[in-house]
């Protein structure tokens, strides 16, 4: 079965524009089915079939299930739709998984077997980065290969060199992000310190990190705290910055900023 022109052209679209969503193919089809293998689909977040087909209500709930997990972890999966007395002789309960399979019984008349292999799209992760400082230069040049969207935000008139970003923010304002999964590095090392903790702070990502001792950082804390910053939520960045890889060059501790990065975003991936 081919697949549509126009829905790989949507897919290409929500790509380009960093919009999440699910690609939904239909992988093995036995006895009466609606669809048939190589039948595509496209769904949004919010459950929406936008373009393409893979069946009608059988296989639909499973599938739309599926897809929202996949687009919480970014993990791919199988589900596979088969009638109970199928289900009973592999030995497996509806909603169980086996061997990487995620099983649903089809409740329709037709009684066929559907395996949809259920695939995330992911916009790329977001890496903000506030400050000038050499730290800052060198982790927006490592992070990019890396498949990140970077965002630096500092003074023009701090930055020395032109930044291998791919959005530049004059000042700290973080007001032009996208939607992807962000983490957020303060890099100024002397210079906007409080201002760009204060607009990390603000700004939700499953990373915060501070670049500098935690002598600086537990005075930094004391004075936010004072000025009504919740003390939780400074708890959360981590300072220093990275993994102790013993970094003493700017190159160095924006790797080692990476790495810890990476495990930040792989956890639950792994395995």
């Amino acid at each position: 079965m081919s697949t549509s022109p126009e829905l790989l052209d949507l897919a290409a679209q929500l790509k380009a524009a960093d919009e999440s969503f699910v690609l939904a193919t239909v992988v093995r089809t036995v006895s009466v089915t609606a669809a048939k293998a190589g039948a595509k689909a496209i769904i949004r977040p919010d459950g929406s079939i936008v373009a393409g087909w893979i069946g009608g209500g059988c296989a639909r709930g499973a599938v739309l299930k599926a897809a929202r997990e996949a687009l919480a972890d970014g993990i791919p999966r199988m589900v596979s739709v088969q009638p109970n007395d199928l289900l009973a002789e592999l030995g497996v309960k509806p909603g169980e998984t086996k061997a990487g399979v995620r099983f649903a019984a089809n409740m329709c008349p037709s009684q066929g077997t559907m395996d949809i292999f259920v695939e995330p799209v992911l916009p790329h992760p977001s890496l903000v980065i506030l400050g000038a400082s050499p730290v800052s230069l060198s982790l927006a040049a490592q992070a990019r290969p890396l498949g990140y969207h970077v965002t630096l935000a500092a003074p023009a008139s701090d930055l020395l060199a032109a930044p291998e970003a791919d959005l530049l923010i004059d000042g700290f304002a973080l007001d032009r992000l996208g939607d992807a999964r962000r983490f957020v590095v303060v890099s100024t090392q002397g210079k906007g310190d409080e201002a760009g903790l204060r607009a990390a702070l603000a700004c939700d990502a499953a990373y915060h990190a501070f670049v500098g001792s935690r002598r600086k950082m537990d005075s930094l804390r004391d004075k936010l705290i004072l000025d009504g910053i919740d003390a939780a939520l400074l708890d959360k960045v981590k300072a220093p910055a990275g993994l102790d890889l013993g970094a003493i060059t700017p190159e160095e501790i924006a790797m080692s900023i990476l790495a810890e990065i990476t495990l930040t975003r792989r956890r639950g991936q792994r395995g």
